[in-house]
């Protein structure tokens, strides 16, 4: 009998201090996976949406997190590679039992994998993919956040007509994101009476562009609107125009980042270019994400770690009206949803297409970025039109 009191009087404490940390513990985190293309021919605009997420992740953890619950971000490289995006999110959702996924870096993977996060019926806000035809298959769980491809040099073209320009070069990439840029461009550059004079589509991996730049000469043309996913591509084809003295009156590109600028020093000068986000816009906590993105990576925010970062918030709004991390209930969140972030404006039609964001044309002057259309938010007046490279 004494042996059985004492052996009571052990595991009782032992029991209440059990009792004690159970409830103690931590709430177990929301995990939320994604791919990013932090190596391969994606990474310059993968990494930056990558360190978007981050930010992202941090900041709602600083602010409490997501339904009581922690943030924790499991992002994988996807080596700017679809079949290993397609892998790594079936991974994730079916080995992994991640609560929920964010998208990857532009059109091509994100029609990829959308398949997978269909099957699995999870949300899937997609932060750099624009591409009309992915959102045209009956998905009902896929949501947009760019401007839709199609209009990505849409700027380009009105500003070439408002100059009465006519003679029209369309490049583009072989690529899914591309030929629907390249396409829109042409379709609103004939649709305004001009003269699409070449319409190109190059294969990826090019690095001579010197015929196709002949041709430019031969054809007279006063404005190019170029559309890649391979950033690189601007480069080399600005660098040949110089070396080869082809000049045209405006150059436009589908994407305006900091390493065309880094690259090409003065030779970037006057060149325009799509950009979804620029620091100096109006929205809400800009100010505060440009200033913690430059002190944690050392960098200046690119629209690529915007739109992950605005797509995050998104998805935490949507969790929040919802109360739950319940597919469904998030999924109609989205769908109603109307909201601006660092990033943009956002609403989707039943589709999930987005309907509130037209993105905005930059031109390098002086080294700067600076918005030159639409002329309701243009921080400058753009520098037309652009000298020939012997005036420079």
């Amino acid at each position: 009998m004494k042996l059985h009191i004492a052996a009571g009087a052990i595991t009782l404490p032992l029991l209440l201090l059990f009792i004690i940390s159970a409830c103690s513990t931590d709430p177990e985190p929301i995990r939320i996976g994604a791919t990013m293309s932090l190596t391969g021919s994606l990474s310059t605009q993968g990494v930056a949406a990558h360190n978007g997420y981050r930010l992202c992740e941090e900041d709602l953890n600083n602010a409490g997190g997501l339904l009581d619950r922690p943030v924790e971000f499991i992002i994988y490289d996807d080596e700017s590679s679809s079949e290993r995006a397609v892998e790594l999110y079936s991974q994730m959702i079916t080995e992994e039992g991640v609560h929920a996924v964010m998208g990857p870096y532009g059109s091509t993977l994100t029609e990829a994998v959308a398949p997978v996060t269909e099957q699995h019926r999870m949300v899937h806000v997609s932060p750099l993919a624009a591409t009309t035809s992915i959102w045209e298959q009956g998905r009902e769980y896929l949501f947009m956040v760019l401007p839709p491809a199609e209009l990505f040099l849409a700027g380009v073209i009105d500003m070439a007509d408002s100059n009465g320009l006519t003679r029209v070069a369309v490049i583009q990439q072989n690529a899914l994101f591309p030929r629907a840029a390249g396409s829109g461009a042409a379709e609103l550059a004939e649709e305004r009476g001009m003269n699409v004079v070449i319409n190109e589509t190059y294969e990826t991996g090019t690095e001579d562009f010197s015929e196709l730049i002949e041709r430019m000469r031969d054809e007279e043309v006063e404005v190019v609107a170029m559309a890649a996913s391979a950033l690189d591509d601007f480069i080399k084809v600005m660098r040949q125009m110089n070396e080869l003295d082809v000049n045209v009156k405006m150059f436009g590109t589908s994407g305006a980042v900091n390493q065309f600028r880094d690259e090409l020093g003065e030779l970037a000068e006057y060149a325009y270019g799509l950009s979804a986000w620029e620091p100096v816009l109006d929205n809400p906590g800009i100010e505060d994400f440009t200033e913690s993105y430059r002190e944690k990576f050392g960098l200046e925010p690119s629209f690529h770690a915007a739109g992950a970062y605005g797509s995050c918030e998104l998805f935490a709004e949507a969790v929040r009206q919802a109360g739950s991390m319940n597919q469904e209930l998030i999924r109609n969140k989205l769908l109603s949803l109307e909201m601006r972030t660092v990033f943009s404006e956002y609403a989707v039609d039943e589709r999930g297409y987005q309907t509130a964001n037209t993105g905005l044309i930059i031109q390098w002057q002086d080294g700067e970025k600076v918005v030159v259309w639409p002329d309701e938010v243009a921080t400058a007046e753009a520098r037309y039109p652009t000298p020939e490279w012997a005036e420079r």
